[in-house]
Parts: structure tokens; sequence; C-alpha cells
């Protein structure tokens, strides 16, 4: 029988990284666009001294609720605001905080998320099939899974989760409905796939691929970064945390095309594009976790940080 996910306390990630790559000197402004329970932004703000000051965003307003009693000890330091940051530039330009000393995106699902029965986020939850990071915008996972046919679920299983067996999930979701809570989602992957030792991994990628399709991770994420640029500060730093290979492909893609100054198709005589390079690449390859913060973190093992820096 599946059972309810245990609350836990969410644990920054690589969070040591993260402070030395982005906060070099004293003071400077700071956005943390997926601030969460402000475990990243404490670290930078206490790195940076009392002349820093932080923008916060994030699309959940429970872990904003969160991070603002975290984050309290700064007091006018800090700014919150609930947004997702496929918005951050209107965010910043109606708070008059930009341009940026450092950008964070943390692209994990938390721990408080996770361990909300209610959210429908993890696949040993028994509550609403919702999955919203904001649940007053958009549409429902189980809203959107009875609506969508057999061949649109299975693409969307391939496409956002590389799940092998999507076709036949996909088969059985459809069969399942109506879906209405976590646990109707999770026994329809598990009636098909049967076999115990892989369906654990199946689940976890079925539930990721639907919340980041719930959630437009990808379009935000490809946002997001565009707009990051236009808001560092020249020699500013933008620091991303992925949790899985096609995230952290579209942040590699970006960063490397964004550090050329052509971006024509190889055999031009010459550059038509009139692209020049507006980052410098600090990480070359990710950093990811060591091994004792796995042990003391296991949901960190799957992150890499990519850092740039604005020329």
């Amino acid at each position: 029988m599946l059972q309810p996910a245990e609350t836990s306390e969410h644990v920054p990630v690589l969070l040591a990284e993260v402070v030395s790559y982005l906060v070099r000197s004293p003071g400077g402004v700071y956005l943390d666009a997926t601030v969460g329970a402000g475990g990243h932004a404490a670290a930078l703000l206490a790195a940076a001294g009392p002349e820093a000051r932080l923008l916060g965003l994030d699309a959940d307003p429970a872990a904003l609720g969160v991070a603002r009693r975290n984050l309290a000890e700064y007091g006018g330091q800090v700014e919150l605001v609930q947004s997702n940051f496929r918005h951050m530039a209107s965010v910043a330009r109606r708070t008059g905080l930009a341009p940026f000393t450092g950008i964070l995106l943390d692209l994990g699902l938390s721990s408080l998320q996770l361990a909300d029965a209610e959210r429908g986020f993890g696949f040993r939850t028994q509550g609403r099939l919702d999955m919203r990071f904001d649940p007053a915008q958009g549409v429902a996972a189980a809203e959107m899974l009875n609506r969508l046919g057999e061949s649109e679920i299975a693409r969307l299983l391939r496409d956002f989760g590389e799940e092998p067996a999507a076709r036949r999930v996909a088969r059985e979701i459809t069969r399942s409905r109506p879906l209405r809570t976590a646990r109707d989602l999770a026994e329809a992957v598990t009636r098909a796939v049967p076999a115990a030792r892989s369906r654990e991994d199946v689940l976890a990628r079925v539930f990721m691929a639907v919340r980041i399709a719930v959630n437009d991770e990808f379009g935000a994420l490809q946002e997001g970064l565009e707009q990051a640029l236009g808001l560092l500060a020249p020699g500013g730093r933008i620091a991303v945390i992925s949790f899985h290979s096609l995230e952290d492909r579209i942040v590699k893609r970006f960063m490397a095309r964004e550090s050329r100054d052509c971006l024509c198709p190889p055999g031009l005589p010459a550059c038509v594009c009139g692209h020049r390079a507006s980052l410098r690449l600090i990480t070359r390859k990710p950093v990811v976790p060591e091994e004792a913060e796995v042990r003391r973190n296991p949901r960190s093992r799957s992150a890499k940080l990519r850092v740039a820096e604005r020329l």
C-alpha cells in the first residue's frame, strides 16, 4: 500500500557552493528567483552583510509564507513577491531593485511541497491530484490527465519524463479515469508497470513529467533565463541548480549560446547574425554535491550547478 510522505525540513542544495560563486564582496543586490523556504537566501544575506538587499520570488504562496518567517530577521533587506520567475523582469522593474549582483534559480521541488499530502506532488501521498505551484493559476493535474487523449499523455511522459513505458502507462491512465487523487495516478502506474524492481523509478518519472507539464516548467525556465540576462549588472553572476537532464540541457545550451560571439551555421564566409557574447562561463562543467552532502541529503544526488558571469 502507498504510504503518506513523511514531513521533512527543506535542506538547501549546494549551499556553500552557491554562496562562494555569487557573493564575492560585501553588499550587492541579489535575486533568489525560487526562494522556497529561504535557505539559500538567508545564506546569501549572511555572507553579503547588512548592506546587501535581496528580492525573493516564488510561485507557491505556501512556500513564500515559510520564507517570510525564516527571513524575518533580515527585515528591510528582503522583499518577497509571489510570482513565477518567468515574470522576474516585470517584478524587478516594479520593485526597482535591478540590476542584480547575483541571480539564483534552484529548480528542485522542495521537501515542503513533497510532504504536503494535499498538493499531490508525491506518489506516496493520497491528496488531491493538483501539482500546481500556484493553486490559483492554470489547470490541475487531474483535470489535465482526464482531458488529454492517450497519445498526448504518452508524448507528455516521453518528452518531460523520458519514460520508456510511456505508451503503456498512458493507456492505463486513460482506462483508470476519472483520476482524482495522487493515489489514483500512482495505482494506475503500478498496474501498468507491475515489476516491483522498477516501479518506483517509473512512478518518480511519471509524477515529475506531469508536474512539469502542469506548471510549464521548461517554458518558464527558458523565459526566466532570457530575462535574467537583462537583469544582471556587469560582472554579476547567474547560478542555476537543475535536477534532471532535460533541465540541465536547457541551462547548458543557453549559457553556451550566450558565451559565443557568433551563432551562424558553420561554413558561412562571414558572420551575418550579429550576435555578441554577453556571458562568460564560470563553470565549464556542472558542479555536483560531494559525497558528504549526498549522505546528509539524498535528494541532492542529482543536483547540477552551472554558473556564468555577465560581460
